[in-house]
């Protein structure tokens, strides 16, 4: 018996039976190139649809606003199809336009002076209820009527109110024995600060939408324990509240900077840029070079200036959100 099974264990070993799969199927070894490759035409499958689609309806105006302020653009140009290179014509034309500088520093007042009012009236209300008291949900959803406004009607609305002549705001001003007949619109002094208080009115829900959604993040824990320490409400809020809130903050104002600093519909309702173009903003300025003086080159320009705005507080937003992740 013995012997049997030494010669049977000396004779070579025979094929093995092929494996089979669940199905029953001859298993065959994966190449891994091919596993790889395949991998690769899945993902880029589900790509493939985002990149037609920012290609087509962000690259290309993209490029094609650059290489229109490289051209004399004018309205011939739709019929003929010739914009010839002039070089930096366009942009040395802007830059030297006294009204470019002027609209540039409006801007800057304009976004600055939305922003802060935006936001601390947004974290104001945004404060004041997380406390529970009657109607509070319904307060909170009447509060986001003029985010939901159309601009253009906000922009209608509020010229009316502020008529010189015939506007609520001045009768009611009269009424409690203020001055009532302030230029709000009229006036070249008057007439930013008209429009940067209706941006703020048109902003403050968003602001608090947002804030109000982080301070639900805000452990109450935290707060009970600031409080048990002796902490006073102020520095509670201070010192716990917004350091937990910055992520939150960081996007706020980044958001709010690059929908305010290219406004254009609210001004153009409000005052058209005028009087004497004390509201003129760059966001204006590009309509009125390209649709109104059909200097479709030096329109461009200025919303190339506006897109590398908007770019560089992008990727500042991008960069913080990156050190919060880290």
């Amino acid at each position: 018996m013995s012997s049997t099974t030494a010669s049977a264990s000396a004779l070579p070993a025979g094929p093995k039976a092929p494996t089979t799969g669940a199905a029953g199927s001859v298993g065959k070894p994966v190449n891994p190139r091919n596993a790889k490759r395949r991998r690769t035409l899945a993902q880029w499958g589900f790509i493939a649809p985002a990149v037609i689609f920012m290609a087509l309806f962000f690259g290309y105006p993209l490029v094609r606003n650059i290489v229109m302020s490289f051209q004399d653009y004018s309205p011939s140009t739709f019929f003929t199809g010739e914009a010839p290179f002039n070089g930096f014509d366009n942009w040395s034309n802007v830059f030297n336009d006294g009204l470019f500088g002027k609209a540039l520093w409006q801007t800057i007042l304009f976004t600055v002076g939305s922003l802060v009012g935006q936001f601390c009236i947004g974290l104001a209300l945004a404060v004041f209820f997380t406390r529970r008291f009657p109607l509070n949900g319904i307060l909170r959803s009447l509060i986001l009527l003029p985010w939901l406004v159309p601009m253009v009607v906000s922009g209608i609305v509020w010229r009316r109110i502020f008529d010189q002549d015939t506007g609520v705001l001045n009768s009611f001003l009269g009424t409690v024995g203020l001055p009532g007949d302030t230029p709000w619109l009229t006036s070249t002094s008057m007439a930013l600060i008209s429009v940067i208080l209706v941006n703020i009115w048109i902003g403050i829900p968003f602001n608090m939408v947002i804030l109000y959604g982080g301070l639900q993040e805000v452990p109450r824990e935290l707060n009970e324990a600031a409080a048990l320490d002796g902490a006073s409400a102020w520095r509670t809020f201070r010192s716990v509240t917004l350091p937990m809130l910055k992520p939150v903050i960081t996007v706020v104002l980044v958001l709010g900077f690059m929908s305010t600093v290219k406004i254009l519909d609210l001004v153009l309702a409000l005052t058209d840029g005028g009087p004497a173009d004390s509201t003129q903003t760059l966001g204006t300025l590009t309509y009125q070079n390209s649709f109104v003086q059909m200097d479709f080159g030096a329109g461009a320009v200025v919303g190339n200036i506006l897109i590398l705005i908007s770019a560089v507080f992008a990727v500042f937003y991008l960069r913080v959100n990156r050190n919060e992740g880290k």
